[in-house]
């Protein structure tokens, strides 16, 4: 059976679990203060506080 000649430091034990950190928020906020995804079109049809999309209001 495999057993391990050294103890696991607690760097290197870091260094494994490197990807399991969490990740950063993928929204931002607009000049209104909305939330919105980086480089995408906002539900109001806005992209950098220009109106690229018409959309109906309901």
């Amino acid at each position: 059976m495999a057993v391990p000649k050294k103890k696991t430091s607690p760097s290197r034990r870091g260094m494994r679990r490197s990807h399991l950190a969490l990740k950063k928020n993928p929204y931002s906020t607009n000049k209104n203060g909305d939330l919105h995804r980086s480089h995408h079109i906002d539900e109001y049809g806005m992209y950098n506080g220009k109106q690229v999309l018409i959309t109906k209001q309901v």
